[in-house]
C-alpha cells in the first residue's frame, strides 16, 4: 500500500486554511501569509493583499483562531495536534492530506517560530508607512482595532514618519444658549442661576431688624455686616428694605439727620416748632413755613435745605433780608447792615473833607471835625436814614448808655451791646455778650449749626439739630 503523500504549505493564521508554499495571501480570507516585513515584499505581492475596498462586499468576520479556547498561541494549533518542526525562521508550514506519493516517504514538516506567529496576529494600518522596519500584518476585517498596531523591532519612528490615526471624539450635546446669543465657538454655556427673589415687604419691622442684623447674601450665601450696602465677596447689592431697617425713634423729631426751627419771638406764637423733614423748606407768606401775619416777610423770603448732611439757609432775594446772630467777632464791609436791640444800622465810609474856599473867598461854617474813616447810620422804617455818628477814634461803641451811640429807650439793648472797629482798612463787628445778641445780614447763604439764631422779618428763630 502506497504511503500517504504529504505536501508542505502555509496555514492561515486567520481562518486556519491551508495554502500552498509561495502564496502571498490566504485563498479563503485574503489574509497576508508573508513572514517578512511589508516593505521587503514585492510591489505586486503587496498589491495582491491590499484591503478589500468598501464598495465590495466583505465576508462576515470570523473568530480569531489564536484567541479561541484550547488553541496554542504560539503554533496556532490545538493541544492535540502534533507540533510541526521548525525549518527556517519567518516561515509557517502546515500539512494537508494528499494522495500517497510514489516514493512512499513522507515529506518533513516545519514548525513556525513564535515571532512568526506573533507577526501573523498583528495588523498594520491600511496606509503604507515609511517607518523603520517593523513586524506588521495587513488589516483584517475580523480583528479588533487594538490588535492592528505594528510591533516595532527597532527604535520608534519620529512623529513625521508615524502613520496618522484619526481619533473619534465622543459626541457632545450642545448646551442651552444664553439669552444674549451663542458663543463664538457655536455653543453657549448655561446662564448662571439667579438668586431667588424674596418679598421683604411681608416682614414686620422686628423681622426686618433681625434680617439686617444677620443678613446673608442671596447670591453667594456670605454674611453681610449690618449697614453695608454690598456683599464683600460677590458685590451683590443689599436690598433697600434691609438697609432702611434700623432702630425706630419714639418720634421723628429725634432723627439726628433732621433739624427743627423753634419760634422764639412770634407775637403770640412763641415756642412753635417747625420740623425740617423735606429737602427744601421755603419760609415766606406763601411757603412751606408760612408767616402770613408778618408784613416784613416776603412771599418767598428764605430757604432752608440740606447739603451733604448739613443745614443751609439762603436768602431768596427778600426785601428785608435774613440776619444771623454774631458769635464773637466777625469781619464786615462798608454797606453791610446789622441789628442791635431793635435798631438797624449800616456801616458807611466818611466822605472826603472839602474845606476849600467858596468862589468869593468865604469858608463854610461847621462843627468841629475829628479825623475818622467810617460812620454808622441808623436806618428808619421805610429805608430812610436816621442818626449818623462818625467815629472819633478807630472804633464805635453801641449800647443803652455810656457808649458812642446810646439808646436808653430800647428795652432790648444792653448797656454795652456791640462794637465796630477799624484796623488797616478792615472792619470788624464784635458782640459784647449782649443779652439779645447782634445780628448781621447774610449776603447769600450760610451753613447753620446747633443753637444758631436768625431774624426773618420780625420773627426770631432758633436752629436745633438732634445730636447723639
Amino acid at each position: 500500500m502506497d504511503a500517504e503523500r504529504t505536501e508542505i504549505g502555509i496555514v492561515c493564521g486567520q481562518c486556519d486554511q491551508w495554502n500552498p508554499m509561495g502564496a502571498a495571501g490566504c485563498s479563503s480570507c485574503s489574509h497576508e501569509l508573508s513572514l517578512v516585513p511589508r516593505r521587503s515584499m514585492a510591489p505586486k505581492a503587496a498589491a495582491s493583499i491590499a484591503p478589500t475596498p468598501a464598495s465590495q462586499p466583505r465576508e462576515p468576520p470570523k473568530p480569531d483562531p489564536l484567541s479561541a479556547p484550547g488553541r496554542d498561541r504560539l503554533s496556532g494549533t490545538s493541544p492535540g495536534r502534533d507540533r510541526l518542526p521548525s525549518t527556517s525562521p519567518g516561515t509557517a508550514v502546515g500539512a494537508r492530506g494528499l494522495p500517497p506519493s510514489t516514493s512512499g516517504a513522507p515529506a518533513p514538516l516545519r514548525k513556525p517560530s513564535a515571532l512568526a506567529m506573533m507577526a501573523m496576529r498583528s495588523n498594520p494600518p491600511p496606509k503604507a508607512s515609511t517607518a523603520p522596519p517593523a513586524v506588521e500584518a495587513p488589516a483584517a476585517p475580523g480583528l479588533p482595532r487594538d490588535l492592528r498596531q505594528p510591533t516595532h523591532q527597532g527604535p520608534l519612528p519620529s512623529s513625521s514618519q508615524q502613520p496618522q490615526r484619526q481619533s473619534v471624539a465622543p459626541r457632545q450635546e450642545p448646551l442651552a444658549p444664553k439669552p444674549q446669543g451663542p458663543s463664538p465657538g457655536g455653543y453657549a454655556s448655561k446662564p448662571a442661576p439667579k438668586s431667588p427673589s424674596f418679598d421683604f415687604s411681608k416682614l414686620s419691622q422686628e423681622e426686618l431688624m433681625e434680617q439686617a442684623r444677620h443678613y446673608v447674601c442671596r447670591s453667594c450665601s456670605s454674611g453681610v455686616p449690618m449697614g453695608h450696602k454690598f456683599c464683600g465677596r460677590c458685590g451683590e447689592a443689599v436690598p433697600p428694605e434691609i438697609l432702611s431697617a434700623q432702630t425706630l425713634f419714639f418720634g421723628d423729631m429725634q432723627n439726628p439727620a433732621k433739624a427743627k426751627l423753634i419760634l422764639i419771638r412770634g407775637e403770640g406764637m412763641d415756642g412753635l416748632s417747625f420740623h425740617l423733614k423735606a429737602e427744601q423748606h421755603i419760609v415766606g407768606r406763601d411757603g412751606q413755613l408760612p408767616f402770613p401775619d408778618d408784613p416784613f416777610v416776603s412771599r418767598r423770603h428764605a430757604n432752608f435745605f440740606y447739603r451733604n448732611g448739613k443745614l443751609v439757609v439762603r436768602d431768596e432775594g427778600s426785601l428785608n433780608g435774613v440776619y444771623l446772630r454774631v458769635r464773637g467777632t466777625v469781619e464786615i464791609s462798608p454797606g453791610d447792615s446789622f441789628l442791635a436791640g431793635e435798631q438797624l444800622f449800616r456801616l458807611d465810609l466818611n466822605p472826603k473833607a472839602a474845606d476849600g474856599q467858596a468862589p468869593d473867598g468865604t469858608y463854610f461854617y461847621s462843627s468841629p471835625k475829628h479825623p475818622s474813616t467810617f460812620r454808622l447810620v441808623q436806618i428808619l422804617q421805610g429805608g430812610s436814614p436816621g442818626m449818623a455818628v462818625c467815629a472819633r477814634t478807630q472804633s464805635l461803641l453801641i449800647g443803652r448808655e455810656g457808649g458812642d451811640l446810646n439808646f436808653p429807650g430800647d428795652l432790648y439793648m444792653s448797656g454795652a451791646h456791640c462794637r465796630i472797629e477799624e484796623a488797616e482798612g478792615r472792619f470788624t463787628l464784635s458782640d459784647l455778650n449782649s443779652r439779645n445778641g447782634t445780628y448781621l445780614r447774610l449776603k447769600t447763604e450760610r451753613e447753620l449749626g446747633h443753637g444758631d439764631y436768625l431774624f426773618i422779618g420780625r420773627k426770631l428763630l432758633r436752629v436745633e439739630l438732634n445730636t447723639n
